[in-house]
């Protein structure tokens, strides 16, 4: 049967010491969470409410009264 190895402070500095990657991964994270907020605006963008909403803005702005 095997046994995990105790965890003492030299194993811990060991094993955690070394953050190599660690900005790599905190960019893919915020990467992958733009990528979502895009989709979500995507989704939110298609929608034939926010289309008439939007192109009635620009209607409004672009009309001399």
């Amino acid at each position: 049967m095997n046994t995990i190895p105790e965890l003492t402070r030299c194993r811990a500095a060991t094993l955690f010491g070394d953050d190599s990657g660690a900005a790599t991964a905190e960019y893919a994270i915020t990467t992958m969470a733009a990528v979502a907020f895009a989709g979500l605006l995507v989704v939110i963008m298609r929608s034939d409410e926010v289309r008439g909403i939007l192109t009635d803005l620009v209607r409004r702005a672009l009309t001399v009264s």
